[in-house]
């Protein structure tokens, strides 16, 4: 049946999120090898047949789609049904992105590391990649048409390999995101000047999940300051699990170097159950998404808020 098939590709998160231009790397691999053979492919519209349907799924909390085939290959950490160590054939995972299939996206996306070392208990990383390893080179990843390039990996730092592919980009011309957030803990004085040479689409992201992490995140802001990086130059993604005075004495150890920007993410995790409480939200969404945080303490927040408890557990 080579390039004879007529293919549908399904973004969960693009019709759940209206407006959602983040591209799925795997379907973008799965359709430029599809082109590759000739074969046809589209969007999946639920009014026609197709030859074979993908569907990628990245979040537990994105509804299914009650109109998918039943014989719908489906992938991703989103379906819980799938084993999470799932992968894409190598002859796929080897292919170029197919970038044309989200023409809004006007950078390059991928991955120099898969896995990480640590295993945090929110994170499903280490299951579904096991420990970390060299991936790609990032001149494999760049695209022609554009000198943006968002890196995906989730704890290049650990590894020299990333951290070695990192300083080889220094002086390219390309401006990088490191869109999931370093370990502050594993920077050094090497690390902070290779960072601070590097070009940045916008922000330099670390994360900070638990209060252990305070004192390495200062570290680096003032290893990062030495080179001239200023802390708005810094982003930093803050977990919000059910202790959420644990959360609230981070922001307050954290809001005080000026113009730093600080992200929220209450702890959300089906597979184990976890659903972010009302409280949760609050802080999140208006708290920290809404500035209060900038002004005023969780607890003053609460208290003219009329919100009791203020998340102590």
């Amino acid at each position: 049946m080579k390039g004879n098939m007529l293919i549908g590709l399904h973004d969960a998160e693009m019709d759940h999120f209206k407006g959602k231009n983040f591209p799925n790397y795997a379907l973008m691999k799965i359709s430029a090898w599809h082109k590759a053979r000739g074969d046809k492919v589209e969007w999946w519209n639920p009014l026609k047949r197709y030859d074979r349907v993908y569907s990628s799924k990245i979040f537990d909390f994105t509804p299914i789609d009650p109109y998918l085939p039943e014989d719908a290959v489906r992938g991703g950490t989103g379906y819980r049904d799938i084993p999470m160590d799932q992968e894409l054939q190598k002859e796929i995972d080897d292919m170029f992105p197919d970038y044309s299939i989200y023409p809004e996206c006007d950078f390059a996306i991928g991955y120099l590391t898969r896995g990480c070392p640590n295993h945090c208990r929110w994170c499903v990383v280490p299951e579904k990649e096991g420990n970390i390893r060299p991936y790609r080179t990032w001149t494999e990843l760049v695209r022609t048409d554009t000198n943006k390039l968002v890196l995906m990996d989730n704890n290049i730092l650990a590894c020299e390999y990333g951290i070695e592919k990192l300083k080889n980009m220094i002086g390219s011309g390309y401006h990088i995101d490191l869109n999931q957030g370093m370990d502050a803990r594993l920077v050094d004085d090497e690390i902070a000047g290779i960072l601070s040479r590097l070009e940045w689409i916008r922000f330099i992201r670390f994360s900070c999940d638990q209060k252990s992490q305070i004192e390495p995140i200062r570290n680096a802001i003032k290893l990062l300051g030495k080179y001239g990086v200023k802390p708005y130059r810094i982003f930093i993604y803050l977990l919000v699990t059910s202790d959420i005075q644990d959360a609230s004495e981070r922001v307050e150890a954290l809001k005080g170097y000026k113009a730093i920007n600080l992200y929220a993410q209450a702890e959300r995790n089906k597979r184990l159950g976890i659903i972010p409480n009302k409280m949760q939200l609050e802080f999140q969404n208006r708290y920290i998404y809404g500035g209060s945080y900038r002004n005023e303490t969780w607890e003053e927040y609460c208290k003219r808020k009329g919100l009791k408890n203020g998340g102590r557990s």
